[in-house]
């Protein structure tokens, strides 16, 4: 079976990991967080386009992946050229779903939820440009949100109000009572799918990451005898709750990747 290596700053990347499992991909799958750095939304770009290529250069030596999925908007939007130069093998980036969304709204009124990074970036604009001009895009950046799906998949409830004080620049708006569509521009905020639509009743909500699945099998071309997905190790570049949450999901195991020693990889102890 061919392997591929999901990369985010935590375990936003896992919305992308049950697409694939829905979609039957017959992959073996590895998983790289870089949760010393987590969230992402609040590192300054430059920084993040050299340690990006770094960590999957590192970690592919080990890991051998016949292809490596960015499963980050910010990291895709970022580092996505720097890490397809640095590896031998096929590179998937994360779009956010401007286009469907788009195609699906009916007011003409759509959202964008997305990381304070992402939110503003050139790439982001151009995408609205291209395939929602004549439309009324209303944004919103939160950080908070990526900690509330890492607390979440730890076990703790979602909090009403921070859901709600993330949508606030969406749902406060002149128009945000049109809203109609709902862009969830992190991979993480599918991992908070109900919260989010108790918070924004009657709004569709799209992500990319069932478009994403289908572009990893597209490029992939595994098996068309599906075993359906096997999940490989999970590597951490700090240690913490996101262990036992990778375990919970199927991982073989959680391994540190030490970020102050080349990325040499190490066993967490008791794997």
């Amino acid at each position: 079976m061919k392997r591929a290596l999901i990369f985010d700053s935590g375990v936003g990347g896992l919305s992308v990991v049950r697409a694939l499992r829905a979609a039957g991909a017959d992959l073996i799958v590895d998983y790289l967080a870089d949760t010393a750095w987590l969230p992402y939304g609040e590192r300054p770009d430059e920084a993040l386009r050299v340690r990006i290529p770094a960590l999957l250069a590192a970690l592919s030596a080990v890991a051998a992946p016949d292809i490596v999925v960015l499963a980050c908007n910010t990291a895709s939007t970022l580092a996505l050229a720097e890490t397809r130069a640095v590896l031998p093998v096929p590179v998937v980036g994360v779009v956010p779903a401007v286009k469907p969304a788009a195609a699906a709204s009916r007011t003409g009124v759509i959202g964008l939820l997305a990381t304070p990074a992402t939110v503003g970036r050139a790439y982001t604009d151009r995408l609205i440009a291209e395939h929602a001009a004549n439309m009324v895009v209303l944004r919103a950046g939160s950080a908070d949100l990526v900690r509330c799906a890492e607390e979440a998949l730890a076990g703790a409830a979602p909090d009403p109000g921070r859901i709600r004080k993330a949508l606030e620049p969406l749902l406060d708006h002149p128009k945000g009572a049109a809203m109609d569509v709902l862009v969830l521009a992190c991979t993480h905020f599918p991992l908070l799918r109900d919260a989010l639509s108790q918070a924004c009743p009657g709004v569709a909500l799209i992500d990319s990451s069932e478009a994403v699945a289908r572009r990893v099998i597209a490029v992939a071309r595994p098996s068309s005898a599906s075993s359906g997905l096997r999940l490989g190790d999970a590597f951490l570049t700090q240690s913490g709750t996101a262990e036992a949450v990778f375990r919970g999901e199927g991982f073989r195991a959680a391994r540190a990747v030490l970020p102050d020693h080349p990325f040499t990889v190490e066993p967490l102890q008791g794997v």
